[in-house]
Parts: C-alpha cells; structure tokens; sequence
C-alpha cells in the first residue's frame, strides 16, 4: 500500500480549476496552480506564518510576557504557556491555511505590480533628473521605451509568460 502510494503524484487539495476575473482583468488561477518560482514561494510562506502568528496572536503574547527578563528558567517557567503557544501555532499551520495564504498572495498581485511599477516609474524620473543636474547627456529614447515596456508586463508564475502560457494550452 506504501509502495502504491509513492507512485501516485500528489493530489492538489480542494479548489476548481476554472479561471475568474478578478478586478484587474487578469484570470485567476486555481487554488493550486502552477509552481512558484523560489521567491515567490517565499512570499507565499512569509504570508502564511503572519496568518499563523495572527491567529495565535494571544498564546504568542502570553508566552512573550512569560519569558520577559527571564533566560535559563524560560523552559521551566513558561512550559505551560510554551505548550499553548505551540499547541496553537500547529492547530492552525495546516495545508488548508497554506492554500489561504496563496490564494491571499495571488490576490494582492495587482497591488504588488501597481506597486512595483510605481517604483520604477519614479527610478526613471529620478534618473532623468540625475542627467539632467549634472549635465549628462539624456538616455537613449529607445532604452527609455523599453523599459516602459516591461513595465507593462504581467508578473511570472510557474516560471511562464502569459503569452507562453497560452501557447502550452
């Protein structure tokens, strides 16, 4: 039955793989889609251990006020509010809370590229400025459009472009 269960890929948990619009225009994918890059999985964990630490806020809060002014005597004195602490922190670290926190990454993508061009928007401005205070001469026009360009660009997931995207269904 071990055996039989390590050839079967995993399944992805819960969700439908229909695409919605979300605010932005761009589709919304599945609860599970494509794999992340590694910077993007980071973020996605970064999401989920806030998620973590909110709802376990109070056991977090209580244990912290425990081992305030304390150092070798925190595990004996604060056992109890440790257990607590952990009890809660693994109550709520589950998959389900996982698929929450990527499903929340994936939705504050339009205000992570409205964010993100704003940016850069601002660096090309202040470039200018630069040139232009200290009498160099301005950038070449076909630069500028390009990077105006990539600005434009939707942000990679699973490690495709759109475009490319579209050309694997």
């Amino acid at each position: 039955m071990a055996a039989m269960a390590a050839q079967q890929p995993p399944i992805a948990s819960g969700g439908s793989s229909s695409t919605t619009r979300d605010n932005g225009g761009l589709p919304m994918p599945s609860r599970n889609p494509l794999p992340l890059s590694a910077s993007q999985e980071a973020q996605v964990r970064e999401v989920f251990n806030a998620r973590v630490r909110q709802l376990c806020s109070d056991e977090i809060k209580a244990f912290a006020d425990c081992a305030r002014n304390r150092t070798i005597t925190i595990p004996f004195a604060c056992r109890e509010s440790s257990r607590r602490m952990n009890g809660c922190m693994l109550a709520h670290a589950t998959p389900e809370e996982h698929d929450r926190a990527r499903e929340q990454w994936f939705a504050q993508r339009q205000q992570r590229a409205k964010e993100r061009e704003v940016k850069e928007r601002r660096k090309l401005e202040q470039e200018a400025f630069h040139r232009e205070w200290w009498g160099l001469p301005a950038k070449d026009p076909e630069d500028v459009k390009r990077e105006l360009e990539k600005l434009g660009k939707a942000e990679r997931i699973g490690g495709l472009s759109p475009r490319e995207r579209e050309g694997r269904r």
